[in-house]
């Protein structure tokens, strides 16, 4: 077929983005079952793809869900109505949690024990250890539960959004001669979810857990005393945590927000979780009371919230069933306590986290907020956590005296709430707090230090790909730049004005922005490869995003492909390109990369006949980056920067144990090292090459 005739647009060249997300949540599922994964590592993979599984309900399924029920035939590019990816997900999503309880209840469970981690079933508790939660029960948990009998003056109760809750089925009347059969309980989220027994014996002996809910069945008579216990039955459920607030109506989006952030508790419900042994009575009447159909019902073998089990990997001190320990590595002239500023005059540098550590950012900012030749401090801050130390440095640079800037993003997805209070703190030291665009979310990672030198001011300039965030520093890969370049310093503190000012400012030197530039500019420089590849020159493409779902791009990397453009995508999470389609994606390989770091990293590579384009970004390539976010693309220049970068590239391109390769039916192979070939795992490869210990 002539490629010019094949229309790039057809519905069978797309995978839908929900099932690919959820192709991603079987990815991490597959660590937890890897028994070359350290064994307290696999609990921890098995609880990130169920806290992933919350999320995925809370929000994507949620808003499917809301188009559906409003009679929505729209499409995506995959051409599936809303109705028919609702019950694909369903499919999908039955079998991935059924596979999560096998995988915790046949392997990680029975592996654990031989480790003496042990969870202790209630058939299985002894006489010492039952009369022991006795004890805990009464005086820990049974005077914080109020259980609440069904009645028609005690209606069904409001039940939070992933909250721990029991239906209990009773038999005889009450103190006031009622009788309804029902009772609600419900576990405080304050209360832990698994409880430690005592350790005794030789070194301590094992490490025993109960799980709450086993405690609450085991005990659960002495709420209703008098009466016959019949059942007693786990469930959760999932809400809608997606908020809504119209920008364009509203006075005060941090206000508006604060109140949006009460409803998310009590959101339209999505999903049903309940005991395996549940009736299907009882499972059908919690359905009715949370409106939810046969599809959203998912009984489980286990506790029904498994994310809670994190809890395990603190509370057990066996370091030999954990990854190793590793010291962030530093460049030699970039030490802790050296003057950043001179270091700065003389070069650029790049650092590569977590391999190479983020403390640099903090004492950029720190030794900005104390340099008496330091006017202005300008900051993004999406993602901060609790306690940031970037922070703490703001603040006393503006109650120095000091010009501080910062652009909070309040509707950064779960951490509205702590942005919230990270603006009220700041504005109370006396910085200037901005909310940033409405109707864009400000995704970009931008510091930048605006110095006196001389009798010239300097620009000093920190561009991310993540977050100003430590703990996730140490958890997630990202690129960040230090830099004094002129150009890039001018174009940053021209996209602060534009995001604190109503002005308009002229094109930027350095830097691609969405949502003006930046799709723009990639979309040219793929068109670019693809006309040196018909005339002839080598072409080549890598790509490394979080998720490529922008329809625009794919078929600019189809026609490249077809130009003969070779193009290698690292797309760590969903991906709507099929590759290897005959005459459309010959040439394009996608693999994925899980490992022990989220790969977090944005980088773009054209080779452009020898005389190529690399730039780190904040964007991934999906059309919320492109058009409802703001966000930077920024070259890298600096010729020992784009050799380290390279390399990290083609590290990823040679792992041959943690890559997963997309087939054309949508499926993922996990690579493996071929007969002779020596196993290579990019991760380890970069901590050997850039931590100072690993």
């Amino acid at each position: 077929m002539d490629q010019k005739t094949i229309d790039l647009k057809q519905p069978d060249l797309y995978f839908n983005r929900l099932l690919s997300l959820l192709e991603f949540n079987r990815r991490v599922l597959a660590q937890a079952k890897d028994t070359d994964t350290p064994l307290l590592e696999r609990l921890k993979f098995l609880c990130i793809c169920t806290s992933n599984m919350d999320e995925f309900f809370e929000v994507r399924v949620s808003g499917v869900k809301h188009k559906a029920e409003a009679g929505s035939v729209q499409a995506e590019s995959d051409n599936r109505s809303p109705q028919e990816t609702l019950n694909a997900i369903s499919a999908v999503s039955h079998e991935l949690v059924a596979e999560q309880y096998r995988v915790l209840n046949e392997e990680l469970i029975p592996a654990l024990a031989e480790e003496d981690i042990r969870f202790i079933r209630r058939a299985d508790w002894t006489d010492a250890q039952t009369e022991w939660l006795r004890r805990f029960f009464e005086d820990e948990l049974l005077p914080v539960l109020s259980p609440l009998g069904l009645d028609p003056a005690h209606p069904f109760p409001k039940v939070l959004n992933k909250s721990l809750n029991f239906i209990v089925s009773l038999e005889g009347k009450d103190a006031f001669g009622r009788n309804s059969g029902f009772a609600i309980v419900q576990a405080p989220r304050a209360l832990p979810r698994l409880i430690q027994l005592p350790r005794e014996g030789e070194d301590n002996g094992p490490w025993d857990f109960v799980f709450l809910s086993s405690v609450i069945h085991a005990f659960v008579d002495q709420l209703f005393p008098g009466m016959k216990i019949k059942g007693c039955y786990q469930f959760r459920v999932t809400r809608n945590s997606d908020l809504f607030v119209d920008e364009e109506e509203v006075d005060d989006l941090l206000r508006a927000l604060e109140g949006e952030l009460l409803s998310r508790r009590y959101g339209e419900a999505i999903r049903l979780e309940v005991a395996a042994n549940c009736s299907e009575d009882l499972a059908n009447f919690l359905l009715r009371k949370f409106e939810l159909g046969p599809d959203d019902l998912y009984q489980v073998d286990g506790p029904v919230n498994l994310n809670r089990m994190m809890a395990v990997y603190d509370l057990v001190d066996r370091p030999d069933l954990k990854y190793p320990s590793f010291t962030p590595g530093l460049p030699a002239d970039f030490s802790h306590s050296g003057d950043i500023f001179k270091v700065l005059r003389k070069r650029q540098v790049l650092l590569h986290h977590p391999f190479q550590s983020f403390a640099p950012v903090i004492e950029l900012v720190r030794q900005a907020s104390l340099d008496p030749d330091v006017l202005a401090i300008k900051q993004t801050l999406y993602r901060t956590g609790p306690d940031s130390a970037i922070v703490d440095h703001l603040v006393r640079a503006a109650r120095d005296g000091k010009e501080v800037t910062v652009i909070i993003e309040l509707r950064a997805r779960f951490d509205e709430a702590a942005n919230i209070a990270l603006a009220n703190r700041l504005q109370e030291a006396g910085v200037h707090v901005v909310y940033g665009v409405v109707g864009h979310k400000t995704h970009a990672k931008m510091l930048l230090v605006v110095r006196r030198e001389g009798r010239k001011l300097r620009h000093y300039v920190h561009l991310g790909t993540g977050n100003y965030h430590s703990r996730t520093a140490r958890l997630y890969t990202d690129y960040g730049l230090f830099t004094r370049d002129k150009h890039t310093g001018e174009d940053v503190h021209r996209l602060f004005l534009q995001m604190t000012s109503l002005g308009r400012f002229s094109e930027l030197k350095r830097l691609l922005q969405s949502p003006f530039t930046l799709r723009e500019g990639v979309i040219q420089r793929i068109q670019r490869e693809a006309e040196h590849a018909l005339a002839g020159h080598e072409a080549r493409i890598i790509v490394k995003v979080n998720s490529l779902t922008e329809p625009g791009v794919i078929q600019a990397l189809y026609q490249a492909s077809q130009a003969g453009v070779t193009v290698d995508l690292i797309v760590r999470g969903m991906c709507c390109l099929r590759p290897g389609v005959p005459g459309v994606s010959d040439n394009i390989k996608v693999r994925s990369i899980i490992g022990r770091f989220l790969e977090h990293t944005r980088v773009f590579y054209f080779h452009n006949r020898g005389d190529s384009d690399l730039y780190a970004s904040s964007a991934d390539w999906m059309e919320r980056n492109f058009f409802r976010r703001v966000e930077t693309a920024f070259p890298l220049l600096d010729e020992e920067a784009r050799r380290r970068v390279l390399l990290d590239l083609e590290c990823y391109l040679k792992d041959n144990t943690q890559a997963w390769l997309l087939q054309p039916d949508g499926s993922y192979v996990r690579l493996q090292p071929a007969e002779g070939e020596e196993p290579y795992c990019a991760q380890r490869a970069l901590l050997a090459l850039l931590a100072d210990s690993a």
